[in-house]
């Protein structure tokens, strides 16, 4: 509780974390460990299952992704029935190319927040998707706001302000850990994106999360993740440009309207940092 051990109150600054306290953390503490996490973190992989909305149908499935930054993320979605691949898309740092080899159709253009939401539906920046998968998202720049101990949940609510936009967080920080089990983006008062994070473990002595369920403005824009084994997950490893290029087959059309994702609301007014 944000006040737990209140008795001792006289002996010390208040602490956090019930039955493992800890000095309550200023605003500008928290924010510099989140920064310094996320500029941390270059790139990852997982062989996941994720259940998410492929084109107009819901599917569920294994998921091979990678990204780093700079724009560089890949998906290999593989058919339930047979381990095929049913659809591919890759950022290259410039362009993105999507193939749904179930429709044979295929979409390119420029690689920024619009090419995840032609895979998954939910419109993020490259880079926020990897280090949202990671458990280490974009801060807010210049920011100021409060955090306050949540007694039920055993969480620090953090809020953030900065340039119209709002940044919430609830992080598990007992035992000097700095687990974003939330986090929510807002512009406006308009959600960007949200994200819940669950069970986090050790890869490669980082922190992350196990399972992820992404949110997004609008309908049928949600994508739940289950990271897989910590076996076939890296977090900062050397990934080549090669692994982000997709040749575009010829033949195949544009997949329509139909087929493909709907069109992701238009970037926030104000710069993403």
């Amino acid at each position: 509780m944000r006040y737990a051990l209140l008795v001792f109150a006289a002996c010390g600054p208040a602490q956090h974390g019930g039955t493992a306290p800890y000095p309550e953390p200023s605003v500008a503490d928290i924010v510099a460990r989140l920064q310094k996490a996320h500029d941390a973190t270059k790139s990852f992989r997982a062989d996941a299952t994720m259940d998410f909305w492929l084109g107009n149908q819901r599917t569920k499935g294994e998921v091979y992704v990678m990204s780093k930054t700079g724009a560089f993320v890949a998906f290999a979605a593989l058919s339930p029935a047979g381990g095929s691949t049913m659809a591919e898309m890759t950022c290259d740092g410039k362009d993105f190319v999507y193939v749904d080899h179930q429709r044979n159709c295929q979409l390119t253009g420029r690689c920024d927040r619009s090419s995840i939401a032609q895979f998954f539906g939910i419109a993020l920046e490259p880079d926020d998707f990897l280090h949202l998968a990671v458990g280490t998202p974009p801060v807010l720049p210049n920011a100021t706001g409060t955090a306050t101990w949540n007694s039920k949940t055993g969480l620090e609510d953090v809020s953030l302000t900065s340039g119209g936009r709002t940044e919430k967080l609830s992080l598990d920080m007992k035992d000097g850990k700095l687990d974003v089990m939330a986090a929510e983006m807002l512009d406006g008062g308009t959600q960007e994106w949200g994200v819940k994070n669950s069970d986090f473990t050790d890869v490669g002595g980082y922190r992350v999360p196990q399972r992820s369920h992404f949110t997004a403005p609008g309908t049928r824009q949600d994508l739940e993740i289950d990271w897989g084994d910590a076996k076939n997950r890296g977090v900062n490893i050397a990934l080549d440009d090669s692994k982000f290029r997709l040749a575009a087959p010829t033949g195949l059309g544009a997949c329509s309207s139909s087929q493909a994702p709907a069109s992701p609301p238009p970037a926030p007014a104000s710069p993403h940092p």
